[in-house]
């Protein structure tokens, strides 16, 4: 559990809704959590959904929850939040830089989605023209939707390790051999601050808090 990813659900219940965010590694190192969700993420289940699914009926459950839940997540755990937009009870899901099969980004995949906000970086190599195709397919299917493409954002811009105080993360060397050219990627404050912006506008929509 890095400082980065506290801190991103730090931000969220600042906003005023309830965070949560499981160890999706837990009982794993780093790298080998990493090769296993990255797996999971390309086969389409395993242990990492079901601890997504845990994880959203406890929070439903929760006294001071609304009873309805949304999902975001970054790289890999963006590419998590597409796959369970749809079927999992989710009322809103915000995708960032979304690692996941190229499927899962067209309207076959999304269909029966909930609305989506989608964020990625134009000098992303590893996910050229993901933003265009998930906007083709939400439009298509009559989807609510916001997805945006920052140009002179790269991969992982709204993941600021190093302010968080994370060391050097066996995150960034791992994907940067499984995903080629997010390696060199990092945070963007600028297109960082309009995307927060726009998931907490989104998220103030559709959901109730």
């Amino acid at each position: 559990m890095s400082k980065d990813l506290r801190g991103q659900a730090d931000w969220l219940a600042g906003e005023g809704y309830m965070a949560v965010a499981p160890d999706l590694f837990r009982g794993r190192s780093p790298a080998v959590g990493m090769i296993s969700a990255v797996r999971q993420v390309m086969a389409g289940h395993g242990r990492v959904f079901d601890d997504i699914d845990a994880t959203s009926a406890w929070l439903k459950a929760h006294a001071e929850c609304t009873g309805t839940a949304g999902v975001i997540g970054y790289c890999m755990g963006g590419g998590l939040a597409l796959l369970v937009a749809s079927g999992h009870g989710f009322g809103a899901c915000s995708v960032n830089y979304g690692t996941a099969r190229k499927k899962a980004y067209g309207a076959g995949f999304l269909r029966g989605t909930c609305p989506i906000v989608g964020s990625f970086g134009g000098k992303d190599k590893a996910l050229r023209g993901a933003a265009a195709r998930l906007e083709s397919a939400l439009a298509s299917l009559g989807v609510d939707h916001d997805v945006k493409e920052y140009p002179d954002a790269g991969h992982a811009f709204l993941n600021n390790h190093e302010a968080a105080g994370d060391p050097a993360p066996m995150f960034f060397k791992v994907i940067g051999r499984l995903a080629p050219g997010t390696a060199s990627a990092g945070y963007h404050e600028g297109s960082a601050r309009d995307a927060r912006a726009r998931i907490v506008a989104f998220f103030d929509t559709h959901l109730e808090h």
